[in-house]
């Protein structure tokens, strides 16, 4: 099992959605140093979500943009072992 990052559902959102994410366990299982941000769409930093070590593994995070405005915003996964990846969603109020 690999590292995946999933689209949020629903999406567009108001006020909450929710990301998947998974961190895969290689050849040895370990844990990982896990960011998750929710960036605007200028490229600032709104929100961290996650920011810790984690089993390998699937988890649900829910994100609550009830004190943004509408409008696209990008969310982002990095892990120590260099996984990166990037996802668009809508907040429409």
């Amino acid at each position: 099992i690999g590292f995946a990052l999933k689209q949020n559902y629903p999406n567009p959102f108001n006020p909450v959605t929710s990301i998947e994410y998974t961190i895969g366990t290689g050849q040895v299982p370990r844990y990982e140093n896990v960011t998750l941000r929710v960036y605007n769409s200028l490229g600032q930093q709104v929100a961290t979500l996650v920011n810790e070590q984690k089993a390998p593994g699937s988890y649900e995070v829910k994100f609550d943009g009830s004190n943004l405005s509408s409008g696209v915003y990008l969310y982002r996964l990095q892990t120590t072992s260099g996984f990166n990846a990037i996802k668009k969603f809508v907040l429409l109020k």
